[in-house]
């Protein structure tokens, strides 16, 4: 077994990887595609959350009191804006009292690295876990650097949800941050000449917000970037 293996917690449940099959595929709709986001999300977050602290609690049921225990920890969503958007929701239905802080990044198109144009969390950390969301981890980049923000702010444990990652960029990621706990839905065997996973999903933020609807002419994913970068 490899180091990334090893490394990365990678889901084997039969419906997870089930719908990821229905992710991948290129004619899932917006709407559809946006629903099972939600859903691998809510699955992989069940697995990256089984190791919280909790502290033991008491209450009144309708017919006696009873114990049990309840979170002890302050948990932080932290979306990496566009496409970790698609699994905010999902997250808060699971954690609803969780406290939410976004970080956009994106990629230049000709060297690929992160460029941070948006950042929310407040001057002082006020978590216990702060729990990373980003669909897809290609070069590792843009996660890198949101991860070395969050050190910065002085998260005490990070924590990666992820449906998709390149192995590459997992290890790079390994190689920066080994203390990370990454959680993920499949590791893919590549990466195309412009850092898109294959086979992977696609760019992720396009096909949550069908941001270039079919039969609507529209310059292509590099293209856009490279306009952006260009622009900053």
């Amino acid at each position: 077994m490899s180091t990334v293996e090893t490394w990365v917690k990678v889901s084997p449940h039969p419906v997870l990887q089930h719908k990821l099959m229905e992710l991948r595929n290129k004619s899932t709709t917006p709407t559809r595609f946006r629903a099972i986001l939600a859903q691998l999300t809510t699955m992989l977050a069940y697995e990256a959350t089984a190791q919280l602290a909790t502290e033991a609690a008491t209450c009144e049921t309708p017919v006696s009191s009873a114990t049990g225990v309840r979170l002890a920890e302050r948990i932080a969503l932290i979306p990496v804006m566009r496409a970790g958007m698609g699994m905010a929701d999902a997250m808060l239905d699971l954690l609803p009292d969780a406290s939410v802080h976004h970080i956009g990044m994106y990629r230049k198109h000709h060297d690929l690295l992160p460029v941070l144009y948006y950042n929310r969390l407040p001057d002082v950390c006020a978590c216990d876990v702060a729990i990373v969301l980003e669909p897809m981890v290609a070069t590792a980049g843009t996660l890198r650097a949101t991860i070395d923000i969050l050190k910065e702010w002085g998260a005490p444990r990070i924590v990666v949800i992820s449906v998709v990652g390149a192995r590459t960029g997992l290890e790079t990621l390994r190689s920066f941050h080994p203390d990370v706990t990454v959680h993920i839905g499949s590791i893919d065997s590549g990466r195309t000449a412009e850092g898109m996973i294959m086979p992977g999903l696609g760019d992720v933020g396009d096909r949550l917000y069908n941001a270039v609807p079919e039969g609507v002419p529209s310059a292509d994913s590099a293209s856009r970037k490279r306009a952006r970068a260009e622009a900053s």
